[in-house]
């Protein structure tokens, strides 16, 4: 048995089927007044919501799900996996619009070339017909969000000396808890629609070689990124494009283009994963070197031609250092993650300030409760907070930024489920609500409907989106 198949044992309860569709917030600010901070802060992850933990195993993790047929070694038959998805949105609030029509269509090819060699090839296409049938967005968003192709997860897996090695485009899971972002360091995310889809649309690959070594309740996993993949934000005037603090009065608000770190040994990623079991305690630490994920948005103040504040998107050199810890109680699962992070930069107000930045050292943590509940339901219940030890105080979020979510799903017939997630901010008025109907109605198609509703004050992280509460239905056809 592997390491990953024993940790797995001894947590019991499968995460993913606690939240398989949990939907995620996404990185992104409003603008501050001088005398409050109704703002949760433009880059935190401890709002960022995914849909899936860590792989239920390690031949989860490296691909070892093709057909029987292909397991004997004789290298022959290619397993062939896709889906295909429409989603319809419409934002009621002010002012009212179609927000989505998009139809999204993946395929992938796994195969064997020996009993020891595998492969992946997989790829994306999303089109989404709301941006030539309606001119609400502007013309860049248009552009953006129109029409896309994805590389998706394209890798060799292959074993040599006692370690396995992946090899292409891969997810890298680190996180632990269910469906946030906290120790799941690595991964990149498509942050266009508030990190709102689900997990396996949400989730960017990253070109990287990976290799994992076991021996007996020991694991280690070092991985290399020599090129990143960056989040996607969109353009400005899209939905969910992150605000930035506002001008004052007789100052426009303009945008560049993103810079991206040049493609150099100086700015490759890497970090180095260490885990063991022990009496039924999943314990793991880690060390990750990168260029973040997110942007940080630089600003520079003009007074020719036009007086403007000029932001501009580029990526933070940070560093990273983790640590996860996961038991069974039987009763509940308890998870908790922290992750301290240097050299990440945040707004400040002062418009004496050059670049319109401060670099913060800050602590992400988070304890989770999972509960098996009478009656097919499950309820997670977590408590989380960022700390900033050098809090600057022109930034916009306090020194200790709390908060917590409360999901619960309850399966209501064999084919029809319904689940609620609740987030709110403990430091301010600020929530969002997620409700949410499933019904696998036939096999392989799955038809949702919900509705995400935003509140709090005008510059609330959640309350600065109340213009954007949308009613949505989506229909899946997985193969």
């Amino acid at each position: 048995m592997t390491y990953r198949r024993r940790r797995t044992a001894a947590l019991m309860i499968s995460v993913a089927s606690i939240i398989s569709s949990t939907p995620g917030l996404a990185q992104s600010g409003t603008s501050p007044s001088s005398n409050t901070r109704e703002w949760q802060g433009s880059r935190d992850p401890a709002y960022q919501l995914s849909q899936a933990d860590a792989p239920s195993s390690r031949d989860a993790l490296f691909g070892d799900d093709l057909p029987k047929a292909q397991k004997s070694g004789s290298g022959s038959g290619i397993g062939l996996r896709g889906f295909i998805q429409n989603e319809i949105a419409y934002t009621y609030a002010n002012p009212a619009h179609w927000s989505t029509l998009i139809t999204r269509a993946e395929l992938a090819a796994q195969g064997s070339f020996s009993g020891d060699v595998k492969w992946k090839l997989s790829g994306r296409v999303d089109y989404d017909p709301v941006y030539d049938l309606t001119h609400f967005y502007p013309g860049e968003v248009r552009k953006d969000q129109r029409l896309n192709f994805y590389a998706r997860e394209n890798y060799i897996d292959f074993g040599a000396g006692g370690w396995d090695f992946r090899i292409g485009r891969q997810h890298v899971v680190w996180g632990e808890v269910v469906g946030l972002f906290f120790a799941d360091v690595v991964s990149a995310k498509d942050t266009r629609e508030f990190l709102l889809p689900d997990f396996d649309i949400l989730r960017i690959p990253q070109w990287a070689a990976r290799a994992e070594y076991t021996a007996k309740d020991f694991h280690a996993e070092l991985v290399w990124i020599p090129v990143a993949t960056y989040n996607e934000t969109g353009k400005p005037g899209a939905e969910f494009f992150p605000a930035v603090l506002p001008p004052p009065p007789g100052f426009a608000t303009q945008f560049r283009g993103e810079t991206k770190p040049a493609r150099d040994l100086s700015n490759t990623n890497y970090g180095l994963r260490l885990s063991t079991l022990q009496k039924g305690w999943d314990v793991s630490g880690f060390y990750y070197r990168s260029n973040d994920a997110a942007p940080t948005f630089s600003r520079q103040i003009v007074t020719t031609p036009q007086p403007a504040f000029i932001y501009q998107p580029f990526h933070d050199r940070i560093t990273q250092f983790g640590a996860t810890v996961a038991k069974d109680f039987r009763s509940f699962v308890l998870k908790t993650e922290a992750v301290y992070t240097q050299g990440r930069q945040f707004s400040v107000t002062r418009v004496t300030d050059v670049d319109g930045l401060v670099s913060q050292n800050t602590l992400d943590w988070i304890l989770s409760f999972d509960f098996t509940l009478p009656k097919e339901t499950r309820l997670n219940v977590q408590l989380f907070e960022r700390v900033f030890f050098n809090h600057d105080p022109d930034i916009i979020p306090s020194d200790r930024e709390n908060g917590y979510s409360i999901f619960l799903n309850h399966k209501l017939t064999d084919k029809l489920e319904a689940q609620v997630l609740w987030i709110s901010s403990l430091n301010r008025r600020d929530w969002m609500l997620r409700p949410r109907v499933m019904w696998n109605f036939e096999k392989n198609w799955r038809l949702a409907a919900g509705i995400d509703v935003f509140n709090g004050p005008p510059l609330g992280f959640f309350g600065q989106y109340s213009n954007r509460d949308r009613a949505y239905t989506e229909v899946r056809y997985s193969f």
